[in-house]
């Protein structure tokens, strides 16, 4: 579900050496069918010229409040009113505390004063300057107004420092801009959610472990969080990069999955296991396992993480995921009853477009009371809003 297409944001950029990573977000937020329009200060026209951005956002780019512009006679209201959102990234330590000040010196700042749509600010800066008490006074300040801040993340900076203050990746922004525009339904909640394969060790060099990518875990998380839920999500080893918001812990065995989620679990409303967990694991051996002509490995069975779950849960909406090859309605209904579930997900496997590694799914979705449902094919974050859309009912 595409939430920034046809969208109108208004873009505002400031003196940081970050600047040129918004040519980067205003690209992504175009192909998800946003139109972006700039606004620069003096200070980001001194890393970078707004031909450049004109250039990129296919836009005029606005610079000056005592500017004579024809299509805006009042360019700081009308920009305010154009925009479905207001999106200040980088936002230098200057800016911060000009807008937590109300100050108006400018035409970003006149624009900010001026716009009642959504607002989300990006700090950029030194790490010094970003944990300066002034500084995070101002961020403190914006956020009890009801703006919202995107935190800086940690790393090296231009200048060569280490620490948080650098710009979140533009990956990131864009999860955080489209949240701006999702229904918030699920801000009650706390919900649990596991994703990807686990991995067992047959010997240092090599494992055990199945096809799951973690796209549907990971979608689940990303959805829930734009819809307001404070979201942990524990995956598996995978390639995928945490969704934007989110509590991520990275496991690797079935075990550590296991004692990951147990000590989450008492404090959730909700648990999702979409995780492909290994149910086996072999006998580890300590050294490499030298080639030979055969090899019997012996296998035991991992703990049962979802059967654990359906019994310990009190107030928990436990849901789970069956994947299968054959018999998939009864295979699903069979788990669903053993493991004391109230949903499960079913989705075979065996077709290209709905196996592991797939980018969409087509699903099964049964209710404790026998109920179920049959969804056509579609994309795994379609499913995931789906998905929470049949939950929140039941919450």
């Amino acid at each position: 579900m595409n939430h920034l297409q046809g969208k109108q944001i208004l873009l505002g950029v400031t003196g940081s050496i970050a600047v040129y990573r918004s040519l980067d977000l205003i690209r992504l937020l175009q192909a998800k069918g946003a139109e972006v329009k700039v606004i620069m200060t003096k200070g980001a026209q001194a890393f970078i010229t707004p031909l450049t951005f004109s250039a990129i956002s296919r836009n005029k780019v606005y610079t000056d409040i005592f500017q004579t512009y024809p299509e805006y006679p009042i360019v700081h209201l009308d920009l305010a009113k154009w925009a479905d959102a207001l999106v200040i990234a980088p936002a230098s330590a200057d800016i911060l505390a000009k807008l937590a000040q109300g100050i108006a010196d400018d035409l970003l700042t006149s624009t900010f004063l001026g716009c009642s749509k959504p607002v989300l600010i990006a700090p950029s800066m030194n790490p010094q300057m970003y944990a300066h008490p002034a500084v995070q006074a101002n961020i403190a300040r914006l956020k009890s107004y009801g703006f919202h801040i995107l935190a800086s993340t940690q790393g090296k900076t231009a200048c060569g420092d280490v620490g948080q203050g650098r710009l979140p990746p533009v990956e990131n922004m864009v999860e955080a801009i489209e949240s701006l525009f999702t229904k918030k339904d699920l801000t009650a909640y706390k919900v649990l959610i596991t994703a990807g394969p686990t991995q067992e060790a047959i010997d240092p060099i090599r494992f055990l472990t199945n096809h799951s990518s973690g796209r549907m875990g990971f979608a689940l998380a990303k959805t829930a969080y734009q819809r307001g839920a404070e979201v942990t999500l524990i995956s598996g080893p995978t390639s995928l990069k945490p969704p934007y918001g989110v509590n991520f812990l990275s496991v690797t065995t079935t075990q550590d999955m296991l004692e990951a989620v147990l000590r989450h679990f008492p404090s959730v409303d909700v648990v999702v296991m979409a995780a492909a967990v290994m149910d086996f694991k072999p006998l580890y051996y300590p050294h490499k396992i030298k080639k030979r002509e055969k090899l019997s490995l012996s296998l035991e069975k991992t703990p049962d993480i979802l059967a654990i779950l359906g019994k310990e849960k009190k107030h928990q909406y436990l849901i789970g995921f069956a994947a299968e090859t054959k018999d998939l309605l009864a295979e699903a209904m069979k788990k669903l009853k053993a493991k004391n579930l109230d949903m499960i997900v079913a989705n075979e496997i065996s077709q290209s477009n709905t196996g592991f590694k797939a980018t969409t799914n087509k699903v099964s979705v049964i209710y404790k009371n026998g109920a179920y449902e049959q969804w056509p094919l579609m994309s795994k974050e379609d499913v995931a809003w789906r998905l929470w859309d049949r939950i929140k009912t039941f919450l």
